[in-house]
């Protein structure tokens, strides 16, 4: 069976869109299938129309030119993706074709398929109208806002079948007259050979950081505004006056990295926060192995209430010891006092107070490592989740064009 991707961006970027791909990509040819990569024009990395990357082969979509207005631009990278998409689709001949979101990739996806007679699946990792809110593009309950999710539901609506991530955008799929029976779960799971539980330190790269002695709180990842980082750096003052020996540190970069430093230096606590910036993906155990606490505080909207992160669950994978905000992403994932500690989203004293509670209770912590590695290695890993693509896809190749 040839299935043929239509992905927003890919490796060489780094993200957990790629990884997640990449997992699902492995899965699928341990399954007998060839696969086939097409990405859209926003894949905003240096390349030919065809680029191979550690091995795997990606047809690339050039940028078009013309108007940047909000709607034209959104129609003519659709436009553009469908072009490349036809001619890619006629060279490789794909049983079919599986869109990636954002729904930008899934209407040219439904559109080439409708002319070639190629079933098309849709996979929702996040709704675009959510992600447009969280970047500042459009507003909640906004004409705009209410026209994307209109088109969301549309191609939810002519995709011959539709897989998700959780259980929080299934109900959201099934909320908008999606049938159960259309609607399938592939979990976000970590490939649990690639993760060890936690090293030791490196004693260099600690005092070069200045953490000798300190106990770490730690964010690995992209500082985006629904992190709830500052929620983080808002409880830190709490935090030192009870134990001067935290220090926080912030692995990465994003839009938030400039307000993230400001906000420190604001509360007085600039020397007890470090700022890395982004590192070589090959680097970041050694960060990891630095932390004592991981932190993840999103704070709670739609898209954080409705979709499950990869982060919690490498944490976990790793036998690492977690707080994080009780959003609904969250809950899917850890059992509060099991596998990590959940607190009260937007809640600066309620992340503190988790924090202390589980920093005073180091007698614990085996138990908890011991309990999240077990629950990815049981219920988390990418073969047992890819599985579920096999009837579906079967039953759709076997469909007459």
């Amino acid at each position: 069976m040839r299935i043929l991707h239509v992905l927003d961006h890919s490796i060489p970027l780094h993200s957990g869109y790629t990884f997640r791909t990449l997992a699902l990509l492995r899965e699928q040819r341990r399954l007998g299938w060839e696969t086939f990569h097409l990405t859209s024009p926003k894949h905003a990395a240096p390349g030919g129309p065809e680029e191979t990357v550690d091995g795997w082969h990606f047809h690339r979509t050039p940028a078009p030119t013309g108007p940047k207005l909000p709607g034209l631009a959104e129609n003519a990278l659709m436009k553009a993706t469908q072009q490349r998409l036809l001619e890619v689709a006629r060279k490789v001949q794909p049983h079919i074709l599986h869109a990636h979101s954002p729904v930008l990739n899934a209407i040219p996806a439904l559109r080439v398929g409708r002319e070639l007679g190629i079933p098309v699946v849709y996979e929702v990792r996040a709704f675009w109208e959510d992600a447009a809110v969280d970047h500042g593009t459009t507003t909640e309950g906004s004409l705009r806002y209410r026209l994307t999710r209109r088109l969301e539901t549309h191609a939810l609506r002519q995709a011959d079948h539709v897989f998700t991530i959780c259980e929080g955008l299934r109900k959201d799929i099934a909320a908008r007259g999606i049938p159960a029976s259309k609607v399938t779960v592939i979990p976000n799971a970590v490939d649990i050979d690639n993760f060890e539980p936690g090293g030791t330190p490196d004693a260099a790269l600690k005092a070069r950081l200045g953490l000798q002695g300190a106990t770490v709180l730690g964010f690995i990842g992209s500082f985006y505004a629904y992190e709830g980082l500052d929620l983080l750096l808002a409880a830190l003052p709490a935090l030192l006056q009870h134990r001067p020996d935290l220090r926080v540190l912030l692995v990465g970069g994003g839009p938030q990295d400039a307000a993230l430093k400001a906000q420190a230096l604001q509360l007085g606590v600039a020397d007890k926060v470090v700022f890395t910036g982004r590192v070589p993906h090959a680097e970041v155990q050694r960060y990891y192995d630095l932390v004592d606490v991981l932190t993840y505080p999103r704070h709670s909207m739609r898209l954080t209430e409705l979709v499950t992160p990869l982060k919690p669950l490498e944490a976990m994978a790793q036998g690492r010891l977690l707080v994080a905000s009780d959003v609904g992403g969250h809950r899917e994932l850890i059992r509060h006092g099991e596998t990590g500690m959940l607190f009260r989203a937007g809640s600066a004293d309620a992340l503190a107070q988790a924090v202390l509670g589980l920093l005073g209770r180091r007698s614990e912590w085996p138990v908890l490592r011991a309990a999240g590695r077990r629950f990815v290695e049981a219920e988390r890993n990418w073969r047992t989740s890819a599985a579920h693509y096999r009837p579906v896809f079967e039953s759709l190749a076997l469909q007459p064009a």
